[in-house]
């Protein structure tokens, strides 16, 4: 890291929580400038057929949602 990056991120490490947060989706929203979001939605539109005809086929594991969120929550503590 450069000496620039290092006296940045000290300074941004000296933000409120808020502030910090802030910049965070600042810097994210930089980033996707410029990039090509023109197939995204035809992109999700074929997951969602592939993953509905993995569904029709038996290909996955169903699971109450209610157990999945209890799952994340316990593999988060």
């Amino acid at each position: 890291m450069t000496s620039d990056i290092k006296e940045i991120e000290k300074k941004a490490l000296e933000l409120s929580n808020r502030e910090r947060a802030e910049l965070i989706r600042e810097l994210l929203r930089s980033l996707e400038e410029g990039t090509e979001h023109e197939h995204t939605d035809e992109l999700w539109i074929k997951e969602a057929e592939y993953r509905y005809s993995q569904f029709k086929r038996g290909n996955t594991s169903e699971k109450p949602a209610d157990d999945v969120l209890k799952d994340a929550k316990s593999k988060l503590k």
